[in-house]
Order: structure tokens, then sequence, then C-alpha cells
């Protein structure tokens, strides 16, 4: 069986991409289609793999400013050429499924989510990303161009696979098809459960791109009144914005490699999760170092934290009842062993093994066609 994988953009590392990691232990000599490739970022990771680009790689300053052009993004993924592979596995948040294969190649697709700033977010997409007003004119039209595109693109996928039942009712909303949840990987082996101790700098943390939709904006004006240490991992557009709003006891760490991760989340009090993710792998990653989530009630959220148990829940969105979250949040009423003892069921080869099953099982009822 000849495979190919399908990635929308490897020009980040985040959790698409450690499905595609888990997809490529499978898989291993599977070639990699995507629409932009970054070396300098994602190297390290996908080092030795086989990558095919579309025509858009040739234009240098595109890798870092993908976002301002997604009138091109269809074109691009619709040029990739699949026609010498009988199993299309694409991973996609965007673009990635609309790729065009031949009658007899069983395309399967573990969709990340259905184009977010195109339906449910597109309206707070136009209403906060930065253009000049009379971008702001034209982009509507073209949102409407792209939902036809994006509808049109997931009725050419065989098999839907997601993260959450979440993303399976957005899915089912948006495209009128039907998905299976397949959790995403957490590589449980790279983290390890300690009993919290309290320390003499104890402090919450937050982890992820610094993009708007993971609301760290909100989460710094809750610690500015709390008064309360809170250390962030990660960087994105967002980070200059952010800095400027921290006060003295808000601490930017960058990136760090999965060793200093892991410390880190071993020694924090408990992760802030104030975003309303598909599923977010994060919160995983926490709780597989045996350490609570303080999570907004909503989306995938509820699939992977059990309040009271390796968590909390605070009902809305707002800075005022993240800080009553943290007020009332008291770490010695959590189990660090019965925390990672719940992570262990979203491990990557329980993953493997599922995707493994599925392709099997789709594999046979479309050959029998």
């Amino acid at each position: 069986m000849r495979v190919a994988l399908v990635h929308d953009y490897l020009n980040q590392y985040g959790g698409a991409e450690k499905v595609l990691e888990a997809f490529l232990e499978i898989f291993p000599n599977a070639p990699i289609y995507t629409i932009l490739y970054d070396k300098k970022i994602v190297d390290k990771f996908f080092s030795n793999k086989k990558i095919k680009t579309s025509f858009l790689q040739k234009i240098p300053f595109i890798k870092k400013h993908h976002r301002l052009f997604p009138p091109l993004m269809p074109l691009a993924v619709e040029k990739l050429d699949l026609s010498d592979y009988d199993l299309v596995l694409s991973d996609s948040a965007a673009f990635g499924k609309g790729v065009i294969t031949r009658p007899n190649t069983l395309h399967i697709c573990y969709c990340h989510t259905p184009i977010r700033y195109a339906w449910d977010d597109s309206h707070k997409y136009i209403r906060e990303f930065s253009m000049k007003k009379f971008a702001k004119f034209f982009v509507p039209i073209f949102m409407n161009y792209l939902r036809l595109w994006d509808r049109e693109a997931a009725y050419r996928v065989d098999k839907f696979i997601c993260n959450s039942q979440f993303v399976a009712q957005r899915i089912k909303k948006y495209y009128k098809q039907e998905a299976e949840v397949i959790y995403p990987p957490v590589n449980i082996k790279n983290f390890g459960v300690v009993e919290f101790v309290e320390n003499e700098k104890p402090y919450f943390l937050m982890v992820g791109r610094l993009l708007p939709y993971k609301r760290f904006d909100m989460a710094i004006e809750a610690f500015n009144k709390l008064e309360l240490p809170l250390k962030i991992i990660g960087s994105g557009p967002e980070m200059k914005k952010l800095k400027k709003m921290a006060n003295w006891n808000i601490e930017f760490l960058g990136e760090k490699n999965n060793e200093e991760l892991k410390k880190y989340y071993q020694e924090c009090q408990a992760l802030i999760f104030p975003q309303e993710e598909d599923f977010g792998i994060v919160a995983l990653e926490a709780m597989a170092c045996g350490r609570p989530v303080i999570a907004y009630k909503g989306g995938g959220a509820l699939e992977s934290v059990i309040g009271g148990k390796t968590g909390m829940f605070f009902e809305e969105q707002t800075v005022e009842s993240l800080v009553e979250a943290v007020k009332s949040f008291d770490a010695s009423k959590f189990n660090s062993k019965i925390i990672y003892q719940h992570a262990l069921k979203f491990d990557k080869e329980n993953f493997k093994q599922k995707i493994k099953d599925f392709i099997d099982k789709y594999w046979k009822e479309f050959n029998k066609l």
C-alpha cells in the first residue's frame, strides 16, 4: 500500500505536528505533502523525511506571513499531485483536507477543526485581525468563497477522524459529515509524575503559542490583579503586546525543550487553561506530570479534565471568573498519581493503535466497493 501524509503547514511545532509525528511512526517511509515548509523551525523534528511542498514555497516572505494569503491556499493544496498513492492520510485544521485524489485512493482526514476563521469565528477574525479598513470590506466577500470551497473540500474526504466530541459536532454542523473521535497523542514517556511539594517560589504556568484565541491576555489581566507568580512558555505574534500588559509577577520564558518543559510542568501549582480549544494537548501534558489544570469550562477541556479530580473549571471566559477560580484553588486537594493515571488513557501508543485499527477497517471496506 502506497501511503502519503498531508499536513497544512510545516512552519511551527504544536499539537498538529505531534499528530503528524505519530503518523510517521506508523508510516515511516511515507512522504509529507504540505503547503509550506520552514526548515529552520521544524527540521529538527522532521529531519530525513521526504517533504514535498506547493508552489508557494518559492515565495520567501510567505513562510512567516501565510495568514495574510488565504486566497492562495486552495489553489496551492489542489495542485499537490497525489495520484501515485493508495492511501492519503491528512491531518488538517485548514486546507490540507482539500487535496484531490484518484477515485481508487482512500482519503482519511484527521480533522483538528473546521477552519475556525471561516465558520464560527469569522466575525471575531474580521473584528480582531490587524488590517486596513478597506481590506475589512473585502474580507467578508472572500470568506463566502472560502466557506463554499471548504464545504466542497470536505466532500473529497472518504472518512473523517477528529480530536474531540466538540470538533465532531462542528464537522457535523458545517460539513454534514460524521467523524469518529480518536483523542490526540501525548507522549507520556516524556513526562513523569512527581508529588507536589510547596516550594519557596510557587507559580502557575501557561504553555502555548501566543495567539489571540489562547486568551493569554485574559490570564495576564487576572494575574495582574492576583499578584501571584505566572510563568508563560511559548512564543508567537502576540508576544510584544502581552509583555506590555504584564506586571512584575509575570515572566515570559520563551520556547523550552522537552526536558525543561517537563520540569516547569512538574513544579507548577497548576496549569492555567483559559481558552476554548478543540482539544488541548497542553492540558494533558500538565496532567501527565501530575499537575492539575484550571480550565475554562468549554471546548475540548470538558473531555480531558475531570473537575475536582484532575483540575477545576471556571464558568465564564472573563478575568473575574478566572480570578475567583485561582483564589479558590488548593493544590493539596489534588493527588498527582491519580492525575497521572488519568493522563495515561491518552498515551501516544493508544492513539497509534486506534489509528491503525481505523485504517485497517475502512481499507477493507473501501476495497470491497
